[in-house]
């Protein structure tokens, strides 16, 4: 049987895929999977900084069950990845599409999104460091939730 190697920049552009099937499957075990234990997450969305494991756990299982019936739908661009022995940087933008139950389009935000990824010793990579923002408005500090550009 043939096997494909990925080589790391693979696995880390897997990753980004695997965040989005986890995410639109509202799976918070394969979600915090891609995830360091002492994972630190500036999220953009009410706290400062999430630190540790079992708290972006909680966060994940917060939003996926606020969902209800509905889904999100992350689709990334503009796809960035470096990679050294051990540590790598991925940054990209990120499209969320809420999705009626009978995938219906009922909102969408961007973000940006980066990580730092550790590869461990034994073997797989995880997220370090997760930050997201949108850019704000220098006079009214609205977030601007909608890429232009």
């Amino acid at each position: 049987m043939f096997h494909m190697i990925m080589n790391d920049r693979e696995v880390v552009e897997q990753m980004l895929q695997s965040y989005s099937a986890a995410v639109y499957a509202k799976d918070v075990d394969a979600f915090t999977a891609l995830y360091d234990d002492d994972i630190t997450v500036f999220d953009m969305w009410g706290r400062w900084a999430y630190r540790g494991i079992e708290a972006w756990r909680s966060m994940a299982a917060e939003w996926f069950g606020s969902l209800g019936d509905e889904r999100s739908s992350p689709e990334f661009s503009d796809i960035q990845v470096d990679v050294a022995d051990t540590v790598a940087a991925a940054h990209a933008f990120l499209t969320f599409r809420g999705l009626s139950a009978d995938g219906k389009e009922l909102r969408r935000m961007d973000n940006r999104l980066t990580w730092v990824l550790r590869k461990n010793a034994d073997g797989p990579w995880k997220i370090v460091h997760e930050h997201s923002s949108s850019p704000a408005d220098i006079e009214s500090g609205k977030v601007n939730l909608r890429r232009s550009s």
